[in-house]
């Protein structure tokens, strides 16, 4: 399906819970985290999300990171849950990430979901992200 069809979701999160535990560490090399996350998100995609981050975090605080969230809420008219795959960094405060819906994962109104995006944020602050979506033809 063509870009020219997809919609253009914008809006931001809040973390709510923030829980990280280290569970691999090797000396002068990144440690390894396991993180568990909520947030809430407001904007064209409105509910809460809930995500296990894996992250490699080096001695000078910078680090990379793979999640899996579940999302649970509104995208525009239609309610359900989906799964987002995200990867991204941390350099010094700015965190990016690029995701992408999980194909299949839609329930709901949501079923069919399609799409990708991504988040922008300081450390400590609202990210601002987006979501540019579409639905599977039934």
């Amino acid at each position: 399906m063509s870009d020219k069809r997809k919609v253009h979701a914008v809006g931001q999160t809040t973390v709510k819970t923030y829980e990280p535990r280290t569970f691999d560490e090797v000396a002068g090399a990144p440690a390894l985290n396991d993180i568990r996350m909520t947030e809430t998100f407001t904007g064209d995609i409105e509910g809460d999300g809930i995500a296990r981050i894996v992250q490699a975090t080096s001695q000078e605080g910078e680090a990379t990171f793979v999640a899996i969230e579940r999302v649970r809420g509104s995208l525009g008219s239609r309610e359900g849950t989906f799964l987002l795959q995200v990867q991204g960094t941390v350099i010094g405060k700015d965190m990016k990430a690029e995701w992408f819906v999980v194909s299949r994962s839609g329930t709901g109104g949501l079923k069919g979901l399609r799409g990708d995006g991504g988040f922008r944020a300081k450390l400590g602050q609202h990210g601002s992200i987006w979501l540019d979506y579409d639905f599977e033809p039934e």
